[in-house]
Parts: C-alpha cells; structure tokens; sequence
C-alpha cells in the first residue's frame, strides 16, 4: 500500500471513526480506514431467532450463549471493567492484552481491537450536553447543536420529550416514539409522576432514555423486538452499532477498511503524512500514506500513538474518567411476581440531578431490569449458600432494579497516562496509568450517591448495596490531549487539529477538558463529525 497516496487515513472503527468515516465518504474524499477488526465468529451464528424465555426453554446448546464454550462467561473474582461483557460479545477484547498494554493499580480501563470497537458494548444512551458543559469541555456550541441533528438521522434514536428531555437527546427533530417499558420500568416511572414535585423540588428529574434504537422501520433494520437479548447479539439491526455504518461504507468506491491492523505512530512528510501499522497476525511492518490523518482509536489509543510519534516516554498526560458505580435496588410492591415476557435489557429511565439547576454538573442514574445477565452473576455476591441464595434470588428478581451511576469529571487529583518502554511487549511499549481522587471528590460522590439512594427511596425503590467496579469501569475517558486555542504540543485546536503538527487531526474524546454525567457517547460522534468537516 506504500505507492498509495489517500485524501485521509482515519485509525479506529468506533462510534468516533465510524461518523468520521462517514462524513469524508459523503464529502467525496478519498478515505482508508485502518484498524483491528475482531470479529465474532463462534457465538452469534448459534442465537436463534427466539427471546429469551423461549431461549431458556427450548434451545438445548444455551449454555453456549450464556456460559460460553470455555465458561468464560462466569465471573470469578472482584466485580471489574468489563464484567458484563457476555461470551457473544468477548471478541471485544481480542488482542488488546498483547498490544494494547496499561500497567496500573489504580486505573483499569476498558479498550477494543473490534470491527466497530467498544460500540459493540454501548448501552445506546444518547444525550446532549448542554450549552454549560459544551463550554466545559471545549466544545463550540452552535457546530456541536448542528452536528447532534445530522447523527441523530443517520443513526436513529428514539425517546420521549418527558421531564427528562433537557437532559437526554428528546429535542432533536427525527426522534422516534421511545420502546415500551416492563413492569419493572412502569413501576418506576409511575411513582415518580406521583412524587415528582417534591423530586423536582430537590433538583431530581427522571424520564424515559433516549437511545439509539430503532422502534420503527427503516431499510435494512426492523424495529426492536423485545426479545430482551440485548447484551448478547444485534441480528435484527435496531441497535446501532458502528459496523452498520462500516458495512454501508464499503460499499463506497472511495472508501477501504483494512482490518488486522495495529496502528502504531505517524511521521509528518512533505506531502503529507505516513502511518505505521503492524500485522495483528503477523506482527509484519505495515505502511500508508495519506494527505490527512484522523485518529480515532479511543483516548488512550490515540495518547500512545501521539506519544510515540513524538518518541516521548516522559510526558505525562492528564486523564479523565467519569466515576461510576452500581446501585442494586429492590421495588418491593414487585416481589415474586410473573416476569414479563417483552423485556429490554437497555435503560428504561433515566434520573438526574440538576443541583445547580442550570445544567452545568447534571450526575446521572440509569435505570435497568435484569434477567438476561442470568441469576449465577448475583450468587457470588449473596451472603446465603448457593441453594439458598438461588431461591431467594428467584423471587428477588422481578423486583430487582440496578442503577448505573455515572459522576461528572473534572481536572483534579492524581490523574495521569505516561508511556514508557519496554522491549518484552509486542509494542516496544505499555501504557501506564495512575487515577485517584482527591478528597473533595471522594466526598461530592458519597454526598451524591446518597441523594440518589434518597430519590429512589421516594420511588419506593430500595438500594441494598453499592457495587463499585474500580476506576476505569464507565469506559468514559478523556482529557489527554485538551482543547486549547493555542498551538502547543499535546494540545487540540478548536477545529481538532493536534497541536505542533500540519496534517493530523482527533476526533475522539481526547480533547474534553471536561465529561458530564451524562452519556458521552452521542457527543462523541457529534464531534467526529464536526472534526471530519474541517478536514
């Protein structure tokens, strides 16, 4: 490929590269994609056309899906990153132990070598930051609001424009009616319209996510089917995921992806630039060149890249990383009832607490049933025997409801990356990585996680324990590379631009100076967008 001279090379296939992708195809660029591409290939063949019940009743080989062929799917150990990620979706994680490296005892984060990235895992939750945060994290407001529009209709999200709307992605013009709530979303939602004044007074506001799942036909994808399979395969295509996007680019004369491909560095020429990669398989040198570079190969991906493209191993970068815990809450008027038999594993509210009441520090709760993550990943956390416990959680279980509890971050503390050598990885390198947080910001969470508890307690919703995953666990991540209007090394421009070079540009979450609450994920692609079109 060395004779080859592309408009643009972008590195990543993840919601970020994908939209990235997208924009330069349509703009008429010549465009390469180069990354991992880890597929599935032993587990999604296997999931019938069938939900989940019918799944558990009838399909003699299940403990494929649910256990996996080796029982990977069995956690063992302390709760950490990563630990809902079903045997179906494991491919996620292929390679990235091997040249993907971080050394850390404070910070274990989650990154993919996949075709699509860790867009195959994303919970779907979209939200819009508002015009407080954008600011925050460096984002021009008015290019971010015409950017959230054009995501919005190439990937479709549904939702409902309810008290939550300022807070999630309701108020975009090519919203789709929201997915049906199970009883234990119904019982929720039901006691906050009941109690909401007095939540709203305090600053809580709660109402239906909205998601990037299809509720009515589009062409290629049928609407969600409610078969509450949600954390194992997208064969009906109501989810987005970014291969949806990778897959319709190839059909484009002026797009290639190239799959088994780690990128490594990139070097400024007079013409341009040239990427160097090595062969997943082969661990062979490989090399491209291009007019323009886009990374998007996630927030640590691209700091190693930018690292060792500048040969450095002593820079310290900084690094944010959304806190993040699980609630595990019981609604006791649901014990011991009939489960439903429409089900949806995603999000079925969303609760947040403006404080402030001006959207400027907005922490977020997403509310979950659970049944499709199977009763054995609860055994190892109950204090009964294993016979016992089994029963008891099977009664427990309609009326189990799991919070996701992500906090807003800010610079603060002892946060940082630094790449170092070592001549023993595939790399010639690890990434090594160090989080704490200060005092202050221990305390706002525990503060924060107790206004919660006291919310869904107004719910008649019960928390029963804190499950904390380390840092690291809400796969959020920023702040490396922040935007600066100056052009220094290690900083981002406003139009993305990476500081002290011609020709390579980010378009990932490297640049937020600082990440809401709320779900990141739909800003991510809002801005790659927005980073494509200055390319």
């Amino acid at each position: 490929m060395d004779d080859i001279m592309w408009d643009v090379i972008v590195v990543g296939s993840g919601c970020s590269g994908a939209m990235a992708a997208q924009t330069l195809v349509e703009r008429g660029l010549k465009t390469l994609m180069i990354d991992g591409g880890a597929k599935d290939t032993q587990y999604q063949q296997l999931i019938p056309a069938k939900n989940f019940l019918e799944i558990r009743e009838t399909f003699r080989e299940q403990y494929r899906i649910f256990l996996g062929d080796r029982f990977e799917g069995i956690p063992f150990g302390k709760i950490s990153t990563g630990e809902h990620l079903t045997p179906p979706r494991r491919f996620m994680t292929k390679w990235v132990q091997e040249f993907l490296p971080v050394v850390s005892d404070t910070f274990f984060p989650l990154e993919s070598l996949a075709y699509g990235g860790l867009g195959n895992g994303w919970g779907l939750g979209c939200c819009i930051f508002s015009k407080k945060e954008l600011q925050a994290c460096g984002l021009p407001v008015q290019a971010m609001q015409e950017s959230y529009e054009v995501v919005a209709k190439r990937i479709g999200i549904s939702g409902e424009r309810d008290d939550a709307a300022p807070y999630t992605a309701a108020m975009v013009s090519s919203l789709q009616p929201g997915v049906e709530m199970d009883h234990n979303g119904r019982n929720l939602y039901a006691n906050y319209q009941a109690k909401k004044h007095k939540l709203n007074r305090c600053g809580f506001f709660a109402g239906r996510p909205s998601l990037a799942l299809i509720t009515q036909p589009t062409p290629g994808r049928l609407p969600y089917q409610y078969r509450d399979l949600d954390f194992y395969c997208d064969n009906d295509k109501s989810a987005y995921r970014p291969w949806l996007t990778l897959d319709t680019l190839k059909l484009k004369n002026n797009f290639l992806y190239i799959g088994n491909q780690c990128a490594l560095r990139f070097e400024e020429t007079s013409s341009g630039v040239t990427l160097h990669a090595l062969h997943l398989d082969t661990q062979q040198p490989q090399t491209y060149r291009a007019r323009k570079l886009v990374l998007a190969c996630g927030v640590l991906g691209t700091a190693r890249m930018v690292l060792r493209s500048f040969d450095d191993y002593s820079t310290r970068l900084p690094l944010l990383s959304n806190p993040y815990s699980y609630l595990a809450a019981i609604q006791p008027a649901l014990l011991g009832r009939d489960t439903d038999k429409r089900k949806i594993g995603f999000a079925q509210l969303s609760l947040f607490y403006d404080k402030y009441g001006d959207q400027s520090d907005v922490p977020m709760g997403s509310c979950y049933s659970y049944r499709a993550m199977m009763i054995f990943h609860l055994l190892k956390e109950s204090p009964l025997g294993v016979k016992t416990a089994y029963r008891f959680l099977q009664f427990l279980m309609p009326s189990f409801t799991i919070i996701g509890l992500f906090h807003p971050e800010k610079s603060g503390g002892d946060k940082w990356i630094q790449l170092q050598k070592n001549t023993m990885r595939v790399t010639g390198d690890e990434l090594h990585a160090c989080y704490r947080l200060s005092d202050t910001e221990k305390h706002i969470i525990r503060d924060t996680e107790k206004k919660f508890s006291w919310a869904l307690r107004q719910l008649n919703c019960y928390v029963l324990k804190k499950i904390d995953p380390g840092h690291g666990a809400s796969i959020h991540y920023g702040g490396t590379l922040p935007f600066s209007d100056k052009n220094e090394r290690y900083r981002l421009l406003p139009d993305g631009r990476l500081g002290d070079t011609k020709n390579v540009y980010v378009a990932d979450g490297s640049g937020f100076r600082y990440l809401p609450g709320k779900g990141i994920t739909f800003s991510l692609m809002a801005n790659a967008h927005r980073v494509a079109l200055g390319v």
